[in-house]
């Protein structure tokens, strides 16, 4: 069984698609804009980038199509691990929550 390495999500109104891969355990993200007019030209792939545990948590209590992928490629705890990577933010969703349910 092949395992699907990478999310695309497009939205199909012209804005830019994005990409999700899983790297040595890291989410990364990506941006891909293609010219609707000009078919035949490469799209534009942007640098990958390596999500914060900030965006990350963000993305998955969105509750989205990006959510089930990663619930379903990483698995729960390895995703609820990524989303509560030590962090110096305090606005980090995920740390307050497992700071209120460890107290």
């Amino acid at each position: 069984m092949l395992a699907i390495k990478r999310l695309r999500i497009d939205p199909g109104n012209g804005s830019p698609a994005v990409d999700y891969r899983i790297k040595k355990g890291f989410v990364e993200i990506r941006t891909v804009e293609m010219d609707a007019a000009k078919r035949s030209t490469p799209p534009i792939e942007k640098q990958w980038q390596r999500l914060t545990p900030e965006q990350l948590t963000s993305r998955v209590m969105a509750d989205t199509v990006v959510l089930r992928w990663l619930r379903h490629r990483m698995g729960v705890y390895r995703l609820i691990r990524a989303c509560n990577q030590v962090s110096s933010s305090p606005n980090n969703p995920a740390l307050k929550s497992f700071n209120r349910t460890a107290a």
